[in-house]
């Protein structure tokens, strides 16, 4: 068996999918170490993972997008937040690496020093990406604006002309700083593809048809389907006492100010015939006016509320809503930035929900969706089915294994 090192960003949304894989691969004999958020280490430690945090200094780089004006000017913001956390990820996971000695290594997409340093290393290694890949393709729109799949010429017009201008941006404010990550390591210059292809094997947690069917994709790229995990936690004893359906409103697990989605929804949904239950994990969860039919939580297990749901209204979260989804739950999405312009497009488009743009949100509105959004459940059926037959954990412990481990049989020097 092998001895494997994963590396996340300090991020819980990308921890708890990377969770069952590890397990997974722990299960098969393998020996699975860990350094992620110093918060979350005691918990994966209970999981059976020789877990150990990253060095503080990464955490404590804010992820501050949010305070940007525009998408542009967020993405410059976000990129700098990783070129900041890359100065310190990299030697943290060449540190790693010396005193594990592992066979290979999974780092997080979002590491950027992790990634480079996992490459200069020399050894098997392999990436994982939880939310959508901004990987160019023939067959999707440009990523970023959200944009649908395009639909006869004029479409395919759209695309082309839009393309350049997309990536264009990609390649000043992402590949620019990326590769002075990686000369600090002696590696070559990547581009807006290659910086996606570069790792021999990546994990893509999401299948098709909820991302957009591609005739292009790289060898390299597995999609395995969402890796769902929640922490071990009982079920809500007043969950059993719910007789009406269940909405669940959901926000980002890393701060970004769109607590105004569940002040929203608890407007609009007070008088329907549900009962709604709002997370907020990494916002205050007090101060709301709350209806009779709500509950807000800074934190509540969401497995056992979505075998119950009727709908899940998200913040166009790759996590929350693959994981609704994952069970057939329809979603209602209301992307407040980041990537999730393209999540919530992708569940308007695969008949599995319906998008509501931030700027357009009203109790009014929002109403309207979710009701929709209700009406669409066997499009959410359509794509659970699909994240099913994609495999999950078990599909990428069998790539990690068959692409990486084989090769890393030999004994370490």
């Amino acid at each position: 068996m092998s001895r494997i090192l994963a590396y996340t960003s300090p991020a819980r949304g990308h921890l708890y999918p990377l969770a069952p894989i590890l397990t997974e691969l722990r299960s098969r004999g393998h020996e699975v170490s860990l350094r992620t958020l110093s918060s979350q280490v005691e918990l994966m430690r209970g999981l059976g993972i020789d877990a150990a945090p990253i060095d503080p200094a990464i955490e404590a780089i804010e992820h501050d997008d949010w305070r940007a004006r525009g998408q542009q000017a967020a993405l410059r913001r976000s990129v700098g937040v990783f070129c900041s956390r890359a100065a310190h990820d990299a030697p943290d996971l060449r540190r790693a690496i010396d005193e594990e000695r592992p066979d290979a290594c999974l780092v997080d997409i979002q590491s950027w020093g992790g990634l480079a340093a996992a490459e200069a290393w020399g050894g098997p290694w392999a990436a994982f990406c939880p939310y959508p890949l901004p990987l160019p393709s023939r067959d999707a729109p440009p990523f970023g604006p959200g944009l649908p799949p395009a639909r006869g010429a004029l479409g395919r017009l759209r695309d082309r002309a839009l393309r350049p201008l997309v990536f264009g941006t990609v390649e000043r404010v992402v590949v620019s700083q990326l590769n002075g990550v990686r000369a600090g390591l002696g590696l070559a210059p990547v581009d807006a593809t290659t910086m996606f292809t570069r790792p021999p094997l990546l994990l893509y947690m999401t299948a098709e048809p909820f991302e957009y069917p591609r005739s292009d994709w790289p060898d390299s790229v597995r999609l395995v389907g969402p890796c769902a995990w929640d922490p071990p936690a009982d079920p809500p004893e007043w969950l059993a006492d719910v007789r009406r359906p269940l909405v669940l409103v959901t926000t980002s697990s890393e701060f970004q100010d769109d607590g105004r989605l569940v002040r929203t929804a608890l407007e609009a949904l007070a008088d329907e015939d549900v009962e709604v239950v709002a997370t907020l994990p990494a916002a205050d969860a007090t101060g709301f006016e709350v209806p009779a039919n709500a509950r807000v939580l800074p934190f509540v297990p969401h497995a056992p509320l979505l075998e119950r749901a009727a709908c899940a209204v998200t913040h166009g979260g790759m996590g929350a809503t693959q994981k609704a989804l994952a069970r057939g739950v329809p979603v209602c999405a209301v992307p407040f930035g980041r990537d999730q312009l393209e999540v919530a497009r992708r569940v308007e488009v695969s008949g599995a929900g319906t998008r509501l743009p931030a700027a357009k949100l009203s109790a009014e509105r929002l109403r309207a969706k979710v009701r929709e959004a209700m009406a669409r459940r066997e499009g959410a059926q359509r794509v659970a089915d699909a994240f099913a037959r994609a495999g999950g954990p078990s599909a990428a412990a069998d790539a990690f294994e068959q692409r990486l481990l084989s090769a890393a049989a030999s004994p370490r020097v």
